[in-house]
């Protein structure tokens, strides 16, 4: 039986040599922006409303 992936890429934009990627677990819908920028590094954190909630993917996607 073949696994599910539990991490969908909704979005990549490149600038520069950079790339930014917003990254959805599909089980939660919580959203993580992902950067790398090649031979400097890469960081990811969550998408957070004015509140400072999680930010939730549309679930009609």
């Amino acid at each position: 039986m073949k696994k599910e992936k539990r991490f969908d890429v909704e979005t990549i934009e490149t600038s520069g040599s950079g790339i930014t990627t917003v990254v959805v677990d599909k089980n939660s819908g919580v959203q993580y922006l992902l950067a790398i920028v090649p031979n400097m590094g890469s960081g990811m954190a969550v998408l957070v409303d004015q509140d400072g909630k999680p930010m939730l993917a549309d679930k009609d996607n």
